[in-house]
């Protein structure tokens, strides 16, 4: 017995010894941050996901180019801090980007401000590693949907959309202050059913840019210590809540025989999320979620006010309840400083009638404080149709 309440002792010490130790640490932001100005330039393949791409417009030509450049800022955490230890590589920023379809009069050139992310994936040599990147942002100066044109634009009905990219790239240290990259990229632009039509415009292609760190390199940062390490990738459970809003077009059946109309205005949508997450690693989280959300034009067809059509089309207010969805998802979360990107699949238990049952979602969370972040997500169904974006603030606990 004596024995056991040695060993006791002795782990509670060891304890105290590590969160001291952890303790005594910089933080993130309580050192200065290494910061990198760069540029870089995209050229890339655009699918013919619709006729209007396809060729279906007035220059009767297909749309299946882009070409872009963007002025770029980012910061890394000093290697002598928590974070700069245990994330080693990673950096966040600030661009701002142009792009051309080589269709201006279609489609115009817009102009984006984005933020992204990137880390290490896996590193060949001190100068040599591969990573990832995201985007994320806004796209402005889309030449839009015009419903009096001979030919209609279904890609874009907005001004101003969200775009979003994922990338994969090879870094190479040229000199101690300059950074190649390399790679292959994603992109999507969409209003996130905001308003219609809303079928989007992609682009896959390849990168290359060059960036300047000043003050050096930062691959110099060491890699965290053993017990800084366990520490980290001990498993525990995260509490997310969030609630979210956002507004969205309705494309509904009416009549006898029932025709496809787009409602006029648009609707409301409000959402809560409770999302229990366990950490797997410092990088990775995953868990449960239950999905509350209540939608405007949810189930509107049963109370369609019968001659009405077109601009004057007129509903119903359907019940509160007609219009509510209950639904449960599981999550995969990459967790990173400042910023969390999640992904989701879900099945609705309750939903009214018309609504697609099988859902996903993307979000991206800010990290305003360790328990506060801002929530912009966007769902989808059966990973094609648009439902509605997921704008919002959460808790973790």
């Amino acid at each position: 017995m004596k024995r056991i309440r040695l060993y006791i002792v002795a782990l509670m010490c060891l304890g105290a010894f590590l969160a001291a130790k952890a303790d005594s640490l910089p933080s993130a932001f309580s050192k200065p941050l290494l910061w990198r100005i760069g540029v870089e330039a995209a050229g890339g393949y655009v699918p013919g996901t619709n006729g209007f791409l396809r060729g279906d417009n007035a220059s009767g030509k297909r749309i299946d180019g882009s070409f872009g450049g963007a002025l770029r800022a980012d910061f890394s955490f000093g290697g002598d801090t928590r974070e700069g230890m245990l994330y080693r590589g990673l950096y966040q920023g600030v661009g701002i980007g142009a792009n051309a379809f080589f269709s201006g009069s279609e489609l115009g050139a817009p102009i984006s401000a984005f933020v992204y992310q990137g880390a290490p994936i896996c590193r060949f040599s001190r100068r040599l590693w591969l990573g990832y990147e995201w985007k994320f942002g806004a796209a402005f100066g889309w030449k839009r949907f015009d419903e009096d044109a001979e030919y209609v634009n279904p890609c874009v009905s907005t001004r101003v959309t969200a775009m979003m990219g994922i990338a994969f790239k090879l870094h190479y240290a040229l000199a101690e202050s300059w950074v190649l990259s390399a790679g292959i990229e994603g992109a999507h632009y969409s209003n996130g059913n905001t308003s219609w039509p809303n079928s989007g415009v992609n682009a896959v292609g390849v990168t290359l840019g060059v960036a300047y760190a000043f003050g050096g390199s930062r691959d110099e940062t060491a890699d965290a210590p053993s017990w800084l390490a366990e520490e980290a990738d001990r498993g525990e459970w995260m509490y997310d809540i969030v609630a979210f809003g956002a507004w969205r077009k309705r494309i509904v059946e009416v009549g006898d025989p029932a025709e496809r109309e787009l409602s006029p205005g648009k609707f409301a949508v409000a959402g809560l999320q409770f999302a229990p997450l366990r950490r797997i690693n410092r990088w990775v989280a995953v868990g449960p979620a239950l999905d509350l959300q209540w939608d405007e034009s949810a189930g509107i067809a049963p109370y369609w006010v019968e001659g009405s059509t077109g601009d004057n089309m007129k509903f119903m207010r359907p019940p509160f309840g007609k219009q509510l969805s209950a639904g449960l998802s599981a999550h995969a979360e990459l967790t990173m400083p400042i910023f969390a990107v999640n992904a989701g699949l879900g099945y609705d238990i309750i939903s009214p009638k018309g609504n697609r049952r099988f859902y996903q979602s993307l979000t991206l969370k800010t990290f305003v404080t360790k328990h506060f972040f801002v929530n912009v997500g966007y769902r989808l169904a059966d990973f094609k149709d648009p439902e509605n974006l997921m704008l919002g603030i959460g808790v973790r606990l």
